[in-house]
């Protein structure tokens, strides 16, 4: 009886180890509010865990850095991130992509923005510039792609001007929170996107009517999926196999997907996808070197020696 009762929690306790295994957390980076973002991604989740079997459990930060430190701790092990942030749980995570999204057209890439009021008297980049000393302004978080590191990289450290100090205020939010406070005329321009703005007209046309796009970026690669290399490589093979499968041919599935950010689907990714976003980085820490006064000569050209180093080893 003892040994039939000892082999009955041994059974119980490799169940319970097994399922434990098959259960994964999946944080998404905060480009709006958690409960925004929760209703955006709770259906999708649902679908993995029908589909995959596994236990999915959401994790929804503040802010960009508290998914990439969730991940570089594991308590999380798959993520959507801006390509910016996956590059950092690349770097400090043990990340790595795995997938990257598609829109509904079909496309790979969307734009940064500078957006400010319809009725506002800024009309270009030009007038931002021009009147900085007077306006509030709304940046992204550090660890967002666009609207951080490309507006900071195409508008600032290519026309030498330091977004700290160029304007009256300079405020950190999501991409949400500056078109609501760009609307409630709480700041007068701010960074942005594509996906935002597409986002707003599609459920509140009156509302995205009530702003002007000041200026757009180049095309940006599209958000990219990536799980911890250490994942179970058998729980890495069901999660991309639903990614690269879902809303394929499935009308709800679809509808789900264009309820996030005008999703469409998936195609599979790597590292790779962020070499640009690495070679803009690079770029903008360069720029900042060269016209930095305090920096001496010696020192300057050593820096500028090392990144431009960094450059030549990326494979573009």
């Amino acid at each position: 009886m003892f040994k039939l009762r000892t082999l009955a929690i041994v059974a119980l306790s490799a169940a319970a180890a097994f399922a434990h295994a098959q259960e994964i957390n999946f944080g998404i980076i905060a480009t709006d509010s958690a409960s925004t973002q929760r209703d955006r991604w709770e259906p999708f989740f649902r679908d993995m865990e029908k589909k995959t079997g596994l236990s999915v459990k959401s994790f929804y930060a503040p802010d960009y850095a508290g998914v990439i430190e969730a991940m570089r701790f594991n308590k999380i092990q798959v993520a959507w991130y801006g390509n910016k942030s996956a590059m950092e749980a690349v770097d400090r995570a043990n990340g790595e992509v795995f997938a990257q999204v598609m829109f509904s057209d079909g496309s790979f890439g969307y734009k940064s923005l500078l957006i400010t009021r319809q009725d506002s008297p800024l009309k270009s980049w030009e007038d931002v510039v021009k009147n900085g000393k007077s306006l509030n302004f709304g940046i992204g978080d550090p660890n967002s792609t666009s609207g951080f590191l490309v507006p900071t990289f195409y508008l600032f450290s290519q026309n030498k001007i330091d977004y700290r100090t160029a304007f009256k205020t300079t405020r950190n939010a999501s991409h949400g929170t500056n078109i609501q406070a760009v609307l409630a005329r709480q700041i007068d321009v701010a960074t942005n996107n594509t996906e935002e703005l597409d986002k707003l007209k599609a459920n509140k046309p009156e509302l995205a009517s009530q702003l002007r796009v000041l200026w757009e970026s180049p095309l940006i690669p599209s958000d990219p999926f990536v799980w911890r290399k250490d994942l179970d490589p058998a729980v890495k093979a069901k999660i991309k196999n639903f990614v690269l499968n879902y809303a394929k041919t499935d009308e709800q599935e679809k509808t789900i997907l264009k309820n996030i950010y005008n999703y469409g689907g998936f195609r599979e990714s790597s590292n790779d996808q962020l070499l640009p976003i690495r070679q803009l980085e690079l770029f903008k820490d360069r720029s900042k070197i060269e016209n930095d006064p305090k920096v001496d000569a010696a020192t300057r050209a050593r820096q500028l020696a090392d990144i431009d180093a960094k450059l030549a080893a990326l494979k573009l």
